[in-house]
């Protein structure tokens, strides 16, 4: 994502698994020049949310399945 524009960054979307949670943005792929503070996402009971900073959206994949959360 080093080269997005903030409309791009705006229409990404991040496919979770299980394994994944908890969910958070910026995430590990975000280049380091892009990031803004990290803040946590509950994509469990919805099945997606978007950042409110750089509007990238996050979703659970699938036929995923929740435990423990």
């Amino acid at each position: 994502m080093s080269d997005a524009t903030p409309s791009a960054a705006a229409a990404a979307v991040v496919e979770l698994q299980a394994g994944d949670l908890p969910a958070f943005c910026p995430n590990r792929k975000m280049a380091v020049w892009n990031q803004h503070p990290r803040v946590f996402l509950d994509v469990v009971h919805t099945g997606s949310a978007r950042c409110p900073y750089c509007g990238t959206e996050y979703r659970l994949a699938p036929g995923t399945v929740v435990r423990g959360h």
